[in-house]
């Protein structure tokens, strides 16, 4: 923690007394009344309360606080985690039924409701002024005897949960992606649990310095709890604290700390794991009590190297793929039995070789050192449920291996079944081999595992598109790009929807605006050059046309694109011809021959039947 974070702020002149409620502070004496009588409190209870009470309605952080009540000592978070416990239980809710002290998530506390401040101590009141309360002290006391006499209500289980982005406590930027490791691997080792519904990484991490209230981001998730804490890596240590705030009462169900040698890093992210499986008495198979207890002893450099790749595979551009590579490999050369750096690296390749995500390298280039990757992944560790997801994807769209791909996506589920990508990508086979609604089913449940990854709410509209129902598309894209109206690849597939529709101004407006958020991509100007051909307008077509066979001699592109520009300008057979080398090529995108609009036209013709036999489409 930053040296600046640990001093107290400067302290404001506080009154004599706050009031709120049947509630009255006395800070001289230092007490807490209740209707005049003094209500017990331990001492740094005392001291946070009077803080928030001090900036009542203004968010306190953790920092402030913990320096406000232990000055000059080092404590753990949890000793606040405590102190707040402490004055939920003894504070009760206010009139709107929620609690006095309100935790904004992974930043602090906020005292919430109206509070009075006095210099002077109210004069006693008369009795016939008391009379109601009187009363209604004789109503409370018969309704608990009541309620007592019913069973007391337990909380309602806890059946969902997020993971938000961990805090990282070194005050350095530069260590974010060790605060943001740890986050993922949480998430991933709860998200193996079938009983529990985990939401995934991309939407949770939107929240990452939200000043918006549990309660508020629990609901916007549909989650029941959620899961905050901090990371302090201090030399050769870690440490850790975690807690577990229910989102519908925004109390605290569990929490603690923990410190452990960096090479135990994995066994700790197991034990928090573990602790929170327990804390809401998750039921674990045999296989998951196995998986979360298997751990191994990891070499902190090469652990340190593994989620610097996985922080620069997650900002998918060209140049942090690549440094993705470097650093998944230098893991590899630390560790070389370190199964998720091959996952690591078998992704990287795969996202240089679709067509839809970064297409800089040729198939055979590309996902061969995919397939290789996740093959070394599952040799190691074959309950790596990353790895069969990898592998399912270049089965698809590289090996053309439908049965295999299938196989994989569905052990990857068996293995982590909140594991969303591993939804998306069956829902690509699915539409690839002619399942819509099944694959549309799959896109759904992706999308409830991980609502706000714009990924996933893009690919929905794309499934919609290769399923013919345009307008939900069109519908679906724009919902995306209300979440991000910059999100180049929503953009994209909304253009690819108005084509379908035949509302060609507009399609060429949202792909060219693709083209320059995704800092030019050859398979958007390729979607544009058919645009352009069949709106009748042939110059720009065939400007565009000429550039993307100019564009071949220096770098890949992909040849179905070229095919499809060919066929939009009804040049049949130079578009086959083009096709073939797509086939030879082994482009990705050929298996959806049997899903893709744009390819109407030539359906009928002997030689298109004859490509998806060779493909191993069903016909």
């Amino acid at each position: 923690m930053p040296e600046e974070a640990l001093k107290p702020a400067k302290p404001q002149a506080a009154p004599k007394f706050y009031e709120f409620g049947p509630y009255r502070v006395d800070t001289a004496k230092r007490v807490l009344l209740r209707d005049g009588e003094p209500v017990p409190l331990p001492p740094k209870a005392f001291e946070t309360l009077l803080r928030l009470l001090l900036e009542k309605g203004q968010v306190v952080t953790k920092a402030e606080l913990m320096a406000a009540v232990w000055p000059d000592t080092f404590v753990e978070e949890n000793n606040l985690n405590q102190c707040v416990s402490v004055l939920r239980r003894t504070l009760g809710s206010g009139p709107d039924g929620k609690p006095c002290v309100e935790t904004i998530a992974r930043r602090g506390y906020r005292f919430v409701g109206p509070v009075v401040e006095r210099e002077r101590e109210p004069a006693p009141s008369r009795s016939r002024r008391g009379a109601p309360w009187i009363v209604a002290g004789i109503v409370v006391a018969l309704a608990s005897a009541a309620l007592l006499r019913r069973p007391s209500s337990a909380p309602a289980p806890i059946r969902s949960l997020a993971v938000l982005p961990f805090q990282n406590l070194s005050g350095q930027p530069q260590e974010d992606y060790f605060a943001e490791g740890f986050t993922d691997a949480l998430t991933i080792n709860l998200a193996r649990i079938r009983s529990l519904r985990v939401v995934s990484r991309t939407s949770a991490m939107r929240y990452q310095g939200s000043r918006q209230t549990a309660p508020a981001i629990a609901r916007e998730l549909g989650v029941d709890a959620l899961v905050e804490g901090t990371v302090l890596r201090d030399g050769s240590r870690v440490r850790v604290t975690a807690q577990l705030v229910r989102g519908d009462a925004d109390a605290h169900a569990w929490a603690d700390s923990y410190e452990r040698e960096m090479n135990d890093v994995l066994e700790l992210q197991s034990e928090v794991a573990r602790s929170i499986a327990a804390a809401i008495q998750a039921k674990l198979t045999t296989q998951e009590h196995a998986i979360l207890a298997a751990t191994r002893r990891v070499d902190p450099e090469a652990y340190e190297l593994y989620l610097k790749g996985r922080y620069f595979w997650n900002k998918r551009t060209r140049q942090t793929i690549l440094k993705a590579i470097e650093s998944f490999q230098r893991a590899i050369d630390k560790d070389p039995g370190y199964a998720a750096a091959y996952s690591g690296l078998a992704d990287c390749y795969s996202s240089s070789g679709f067509s839809y995500d970064l297409a800089s390298a040729a198939p055979v280039e590309a996902f061969s050192k995919a397939k290789a990757a996740a093959a070394r992944a599952l040799a190691i560790d074959d309950d790596l449920p990353d790895a069969h997801n990898s592998l399912g994807f270049v089965k698809l769209t590289y090996d053309w291996d439908f049965a295999g791909s299938e196989a994989e996506f569905k052990r990857a589920l068996e293995l982590d079944p909140n594991l969303a990508s591993a939804h998306h990508w069956y829902a690509h086979h699915l539409i690839a081999t002619g399942r819509t609604g099944e694959a549309l089913v799959e896109s759904r449940r992706a999308l409830e595992l991980d609502p706000l990854n714009p990924i996933l709410n893009t690919h929905l509209g794309w499934h919609y598109v290769m399923a013919r129902d345009y307008e939900r598309a069109i519908a679906q894209l724009l919902k995306t790009l209300d979440l991000d109206p910059d999100y180049g690849l929503a953009h994209w597939y909304l253009g690819l929807a108005y084509e379908q529709r035949r509302r060609y101004p507009e399609a060429i407006e949202q792909l060219k605006r693709a083209n320059g958020l995704l800092q030019r991509h050859l398979a958007v100007e390729g979607d544009l050059a058919h645009v352009y051909a069949v709106s009748n307008d042939e110059a720009a077509a065939g400007r565009l046309l000429e550039d993307l066979k100019q564009t071949s001699r220096r770098s890949y592109v992909s040849s179905f694109e070229i095919t499809l520009v060919h066929l939009g300008l009804r040049r049949n057979d130079e578009g086959f011809e083009w096709l073939e080398r797509a086939y030879r090529e082994r482009a990705d995108l050929l298996v959806y021959l049997n899903n893709d609009p744009r390819l109407d036209s030539v359906r009928a013709d002997p030689r298109f039947r004859d490509l998806v036999r060779r493909v191993g489409l069903p016909r």
